[in-house]
């Protein structure tokens, strides 16, 4: 864990890249909701903010008051052990407080904060630790929810021209591991989540797992030999949701005259064939891979290659779906207290994704990170690297 001056420095570093992701935006755009699993910026901006008033400071800040006695409800996101919660798909809804206002909060909470850190326990700098965990992952949200909603727009609008771009990999390769008896979850003294642990083993069989993730010429290929039009290669739930919503393509691809395009955070672009495909559901990237008479991996075969040198576009491109469900591992417990609700109680209805995209914080990254998300989610940066 880091000292109490590390972690104060990590702490002003984490806070103001969350605004500096906002930066491009106006204030219309950070009020915007564009569907109800996705948050405006604004919001973000706030419940992040909110986690450090209401775990840290209103325990452990001498004198506390609260900035505003409404926020403990507005901005509360799904903990049911802190009180009453505004209902996620209305978060659009919130005009007030206005972005000054959700601004001149989080300086406040920011200010109070420092003070705190200075003389703060070990106790103390853990909780605060997972707060900058949790608002990492909020800056990636920001990312994907600020795409979504700008997709929506008729001008397709640019977010940032120099937004940062995925690496490209080239031939693909199998890489074969052996039988073996393995050991997965998180080790060391590093930060995990409680969902991370505890470290066990795990019995794989012998397995192959692709050098690269599916890139963009390659899922065209599967939609130019009518994967979207077959049944055979779909679960049927996955079938289901395609013909619910008439999905034809991966979310930001377009036809264009000369072929596809894809909205990205950098506006409309002709689609790069060599570039991982990215903004997949689960069911596109389990229909995929059986197209390609294959499979997708575990989540534990795909930790275990992790440290595989030939393991490339490990955590800097798409985050990877996997065919794991998202439950506990053997032994796990909860954190105590309402922080507990963070991870655990979704453990039903979620599948694994593995790795990390290009919006993830590099200090957020590690093999053992359990991201999770039901099957129909698409408009994170979700992709799929193929197994056998």
């Amino acid at each position: 864990m880091l000292n109490a001056d590390q972690l104060a420095q990590h702490y002003r570093h984490v806070r103001a890249q969350t605004q500096a992701l906002v930066a491009p935006l106006s204030a219309e755009d950070c009020a915007a909701q564009s569907m109800p699993e996705a948050s405006p910026a604004k919001w973000h901006l706030a419940h992040t903010s909110w986690f450090f008033e209401t775990f840290v400071l209103e325990r452990w800040e001498p004198g506390f008051q609260p900035f505003d006695t409404a926020f403990r409800v507005l901005f509360n996101s799904y903990y049911n052990a802190v009180g009453d919660k505004h209902p996620r798909p209305q978060r659009g809804l919130l005009t007030r407080p206005g972005l000054d206002e959700v601004l001149a909060y989080r300086a406040d909470v920011d200010a109070r904060m420092q003070r705190l850190l200075a003389t703060a326990d070990v106790q103390v700098l853990e909780l605060v630790e997972l707060g900058l965990h949790h608002e990492q992952q909020h800056q990636e949200l920001l990312l994907t929810d600020i795409q979504h909603l700008l997709s929506c727009h008729p001008l397709l609008p640019v977010y940032d021209e120099a937004a940062a771009r995925a690496p490209r990999a080239g031939a693909v390769q199998w890489l074969a591991f052996a039988e073996v008896l393995a050991e997965i979850g998180h080790a060391g003294e590093g930060f995990a989540f409680d969902n991370e642990s505890p470290r066990h083993r795990v019995f794989l069989p012998a397995y192959e797992l692709a050098s690269r993730l599916v890139n963009n010429g390659e899922y065209a290929a599967f939609i130019d030999a009518g994967g979207y039009r077959e049944p055979a290669l779909w679960l049927s739930e996955g079938w289901d949701w395609l013909q619910a919503l008439g999905r034809e393509h991966p979310l930001y691809w377009r036809r264009g005259a000369q072929g596809w395009n894809e909205f990205t955070l950098r506006g409309v672009h002709a689609l790069d064939g060599h570039a991982a495909v990215t903004h997949l559901s689960y069911y596109e990237a389990e229909a995929y891979a059986r197209w390609a008479r294959a499979r997708l991996p575990t989540e534990a075969e795909w930790e275990h290659a992790a440290g595989h040198p030939g393991l490339l576009q490990r955590d800097d491109t798409c985050w990877q779906w996997t065919a794991s469900a998202y439950l506990p591992y053997p032994g796990f417990r909860a954190s105590a207290g309402a922080v507990g609700e963070y991870n655990g109680k979704f453990m039903l209805n979620q599948m694994v994704l593995r790795g990390g995209s290009v919006a993830t914080p590099r200090s957020h990254v590690r093999a053992s990170y359990r991201n999770f998300f039901p099957a129909s989610a698409c408009w994170q940066f979700s992709g799929l690297r193929l197994a056998r």
